[in-house]
């Protein structure tokens, strides 16, 4: 049976808000180069930090279990 992929932030893998851990595991990637990814984006034009902050905000928290 299709099972709906859905995007959370981490309750426990997180360093500041959970989202890079959340966007790997909904990308099947490692952490670490999502959160390489974030860093390029905020030192090349800062667009990362704002970004980051509205993904933190908009996506909800990982619910207890999963």
């Amino acid at each position: 049976m299709n099972q709906i992929k859905r995007l959370y932030r981490s309750r426990f893998n997180r360093i500041v808000g959970g989202v890079c851990y959340g966007m790997a595991k909904y990308l099947n990637v490692d952490p670490s180069m999502v959160r390489i990814g974030w860093v390029l984006l905020a030192i090349l034009g800062g667009t990362g930090v704002l970004a980051y902050l509205i993904c933190w905000i908009i996506i909800p928290e990982a619910p207890f279990g999963t």
